[in-house]
């Protein structure tokens, strides 16, 4: 495995699957902060519980289920589009444009997914301040997988059915590893965005982890021009 590099042979790679919260860009503490105190907010008054216990179950339901939502849903009957109608909009000043990437992963040959935990609201939003312009192909968000978020698998499996993806030529790119294990055991080729962020800490790299990054614009240019 190598570090900030593709992985050898992508040649049969046609399908560029990427997550979008800090993997296309960075969540800055700042930004971090605003989307814990919002989601805490929501949990404390949705339950009627103070701050400290509300952060405490938003946690372990993250954790758990991979969003915080999921857990709501599961255990209080949470309906998701009350949770989408009061959820505050992120600080979008918070993440700076890039539309070098965005021009870089539109050179990589073949079709571009984005695959989030979030809606598609948000993702058309971040993607706009980003100012990538019309890149991608498609947005897999909560909603398309009917509110089951990563790591679960059957998940990925619609994803790949709603967007004829043959997981053996696809890959995908991801900042939480644990959410590459299922691509993998699809036959997908996995990219590990490592960042600071809590959740990535303590995660030593294993057989489905193809390949890692610190650097996504470099191991974007790097690829194309592999490919080239």
């Amino acid at each position: 495995m190598t570090l900030s590099e593709p992985t050898t042979d992508l040649s049969h790679i046609d399908y560029w699957i990427f997550d979008l919260d800090n993997t296309l860009y960075p969540v800055t503490d700042k930004l971090l902060a605003h989307i814990d105190t919002h989601m805490s907010g929501f949990v404390a008054n949705f339950l009627s519980v103070d701050a400290e216990e509300a952060r405490r179950i938003q946690k372990s339901y993250f954790r758990k289920y991979g969003l915080t939502l999921r857990g709501l849903m599961i255990h209080h009957g949470l309906d998701p589009v009350r949770y989408f109608e009061e959820m505050t909009p992120m600080d979008l000043t918070e993440i700076d444009p890039n539309p070098a990437l965005g021009a870089a992963i539109a050179d990589l040959p073949g079709r571009k997914l984005i695959y989030t935990n979030s809606s598609r609201h948000h993702t058309e939003m971040v993607l706009d301040r980003l100012e990538f312009g019309d890149i991608f192909d498609g947005v897999f968000d909560i909603t398309a997988a009917d509110y089951v978020p990563k790591p679960a698998v059957e998940a990925y499996r619609k994803m790949c059915d709603l967007h004829a993806i043959d997981p053996a030529r696809a890959l995908m790119v991801d900042d939480i590893a644990r959410n590459l294990e299922p691509a993998a055991a699809l036959g997908m080729t996995t990219v590990w965005m490592q960042t600071g962020a809590e959740w990535a800490k303590d995660v030593t790299p294993e057989a489905h982890i193809h390949s890692m990054t610190r650097d996504i614009m470099e191991w974007v240019t790097d690829t194309v021009a592999i490919r080239s």
